[in-house]
Parts: C-alpha cells; structure tokens; sequence
C-alpha cells in the first residue's frame, strides 16, 4: 500500500481502499490540517490565544479599580438606592461599604494604577488594555464559568476555545489546536468549560498536566512498545474507517483522528513538557522549577505550546474566592501569579510573538465594594455581576489602555459597559472570525458562541 495515501483518497477508493487502511497514511495527512471551516472572516491580528481563567474571582477593587471615594465612605452602610431590589450570592442584610487595604501606584509611561500587590504586572502595564466596565448575569460560580467561557449558564454549548478551534483549526499537526492546564482543584463547573458542547468533539480542549503523564494515558503499557502501539492503532482505525463509511457519523470521523493524534502526541508531548531544558535566565524570568507543578510552569507552557502553533490555550488558577481573610489570601494568590503572568508578556515580546499571541486574563466576575463576614482580618467581599475588570494584552490590542469607567464606589458600570458577548466577539475579531458568521447548525438553528448579542468592543484594539 502506498503510505502517502491519505484518508479521503481511502475511503473513495470503496471497500478494498478501506479495508487496507493503515495508520502510516493517516499520519501523512492528519484530520487536523483540515479542521479549517472557512477562511477567516477578516484580516486577523492574533494567530493564538492564552486565555488566563482566575477560578474564583479576584476583587478587581484591591487589584486593578482604586476608587478614592470608597476608601472615604469605608465602614458607612451601603446607600439605600443601591441596596433596594439588589441580589446577592450570601449577603442578606444591608451591608457596609469596605475600601481597599492595599495601595495604589501608577506604573510606565501610560501612568495606569495597580496594586502593589502586582509589582512585576506594573512591569508590562503599558502593553495592557484594562476594562473596567465589564459585567456579567450569573451571581454564583459555577453558571458564571459556564457564561465566560461558553456565553451560556447552563451545559451543553461549547467554550470558546472549541469555537477557535472550529473556526481555525490547528497549524500544528501533531499537538491539538485547544489546550487546557489546570492550577489547584477543577472550577465547580467541571471540565464542561472547556468541552467542545455541540461541536465535533475534536474541538474540545485536551488536558495537559504538569505532574505524571502529560496527557493522561498517553505512555504505553508495560510490555507495549511503540511500533506495537502503532499495529494497534492500525487495526482499530480499520475497523473505524469501515463503520465511518457504512454509516457516516461524525463522532467515528473524531475518533479516527483522536487516535491519529494521541500517536503523534507520544513523540511530540513529552519534550514539549520538559521545561528543564529552558535557560536559566527564562526559570528565573518566570520563577518556574521544572517538575514541580505551578501556575509559573503553567505560563511558561504555554508560551511553548504557542510558539509550536497551538491555536488556544487555557490556563485555570484556582483559589481566588474572598468570602473572606481577603487581606491574607489575596497577597498569596497574586504572589503565585504576577511574576508569571509578567515574564508571559516580556517573553512573548522579546520573542516576536505577542503582536500574534492575544493574552486574556479575566474571572467569572468580580467583587462587591462591601463588606462580607465580620470586619477586620476576617473581612471578606461577596461575588459581584454588576461591574469587574478583565484585561487584554498583545494580539492586536491597544497597550496602556483603559475602557470603560465604574461609579465612584465600584458598584456599578457608568460609562462603555461591556458584555461577556462583547468579550468574546471581541477576541473572535481579533483572531480573524466574524462572530456572527461563526455558527453552527444544533437541532433545527444556527448557534454562535455570542447567542443573539455581543459586539466588538474597538476601544480595546489598535
């Protein structure tokens, strides 16, 4: 058989073709080069995205919107017009205004404040667009994940990172176009924030680990070398080749190139994995110490996975809920990620990459302006829909950037609110992809990633 035959030439070739399908012309045209649904849509200015998912939800008010007249009003009861009708996750009696115990400081030639409990991000701050003015429907964390990732508060529709995938595709043929690692325990929506919903499963995001195995199953048994592997991959795609062509699911298509992948991936994962061959200039830059797992090693992955032509890659940190002793954790969990997340942006910079890497840093929402639990070291702030800050760098985003504006108290949006629907069409654009023409036909309709809303928000872009 000629082992440059691909898969399409196979299956046309009838039941003899499909009958001596073999792994090796698989392998020379992978499904993946042909993920692409259309041409993009416009001009892209951002080849890939890493998307930075902080579980829990910082308070934007103690790290990136310092409101004076909050810090006046500190300890006064919330005014009554705003409390009246207002829902919240756990606060049921009229609460106190509570302003922030960390100060403030301009930082680069844009002047932006951050708290100085991000010293290093203060670094990088003139190649970040912040907006302030974003808000959300969903009050509890779980519906809340699904909606930033998926614009939806229930299961079942796919993430972001799938719809780029659909939309794009991979330029790498032997790793995925969606890559998932996680920092601490799963998010309370589970692994559906980055499942692929309706979507060919294909486009779900693969899980990379930091500790043991990569990819999960991806070594071989004892007893079982790679060219035995690959015999066995050659047989069950046989079988799945000729079941595809018998009765035409999509899924038996998916699992043709799942397994075509995972084979590629056992030559091509572990030594994308293996930090420890970083200089020690880059391990100091990041604050990274190869195998011990951390949302440090977490940012330096990734920046490898985008350098290979990875087309998303998700980051999720857990631990950033303040319910309470927001003065102790808060410090701790920056501590763990501002020196990252900084060398992330240098990194990609002085490698040419951030002009074509979009980097989003967000939560599922932010944090009330008032007091939660009891005052003092126990002093906590609720969850907060109303009004929270993300950020964007690089990918064709306009740096020292600020959109949008919170009243005086951080309560509420008062000028250019935007959506999680704005957010998502936003970094679409950036990526070349029209998100109104990105759909998906799902049980009788057209679906898209940003429903019947969402507009692109240019103040955000250069």
């Amino acid at each position: 058989m000629n082992r440059l035959q691909t898969r399409r030439e196979i299956l046309g070739a009838g039941a003899l073709g499909i009958g001596n399908i073999a792994l090796g012309s698989l392998l020379a045209q992978p499904a993946s080069a042909a993920l692409m649904t259309e041409p993009s849509h416009a001009r892209p200015k951002a080849k890939s995205v890493i998307f930075l998912h902080m579980i829990g939800a910082p308070s934007q008010l103690d790290l990136f919107d310092y409101k004076p007249t909050l810090q006046k009003y500190h300890g006064q009861l919330l005014p009554e017009e705003l409390w009246e009708g207002l829902q919240l996750a756990f606060i049921r009696e009229r609460p106190k205004l509570m302003g922030t115990k960390f100060k403030f400081r301009r930082h680069g030639q844009s002047g932006l404040e951050l708290s100085e409990l991000l010293p290093h991000l203060g670094s990088v701050v003139d190649e970040i667009t912040f907006i302030r003015s974003m808000h959300t429907e969903q009050i509890n964390h779980a519906p809340a994940q699904l909606f930033m990732q998926t614009g939806f508060a229930r299961f079942g529709r796919p993430c972001v990172g799938s719809w780029v995938s659909y939309g794009l595709g991979s330029e790498n043929q032997d790793l995925p176009a969606f890559v998932v690692m996680n920092t601490g325990l799963i998010a309370g929506a589970g692994n559906s924030i980055w499942g692929s919903g309706f979507l060919p499963t294909v486009h779900q995001g693969v899980e990379f680990r930091s500790d043991g195995d990569p990819v999960l199953f991806l070594s071989n048994p004892r007893g079982v070398d790679r060219a035995r592997r690959g015999r066995i991959i050659d047989r069950i795609n046989q079988l799945n080749a000729i079941q595809l062509a018998d009765v035409g699911d999509p899924e038996i298509a998916t699992r043709i190139e799942q397994y075509e992948l995972a084979f590629r991936m056992q030559s091509s994962v572990p030594e994308l994995m293996d930090i420890s061959a970083e200089p020690a200039s880059i391990h100091r830059m990041y604050g990274t110490e190869p195998g011990q797992p951390s949302f440090a090693n977490n940012c330096l992955l990734a920046r490898r996975l985008v350098e290979r032509g990875v087309r998303f890659v998700q980051l999720y940190d857990q631990g950033w809920d303040a319910h309470s002793h927001i003065a102790k954790n808060l410090p701790k969990k920056c501590g763990q990620v501002d020196r990252p997340i900084a060398a992330l942006i240098a990194d990609l910079k002085q490698r040419g990459l951030l002009d074509e890497t979009l980097i989003v840093f967000a939560s599922e929402f932010g944090r009330t302006p008032m007091l939660q639990s009891s005052a003092g070291v126990a002093a906590g702030r609720d969850h907060h829909r109303h009004a929270f800050t993300v950020w964007m760098a690089g990918g064709g985003t306009r740096g020292g950037n600020v959109v949008g504006q919170t009243d005086e108290l951080g309560f509420d949006v008062v000028k250019s609110p935007v959506h999680v629907n704005d957010l998502h069409a936003t970094i679409l654009h950036l990526l070349g992809l029209d998100h109104e023409r990105l759909t998906f036909r799902y049980q009788g309709r057209q679906f898209r990633l940003t429903d019947v809303g969402g507009k692109v928000v240019h103040d955000a872009i250069s």
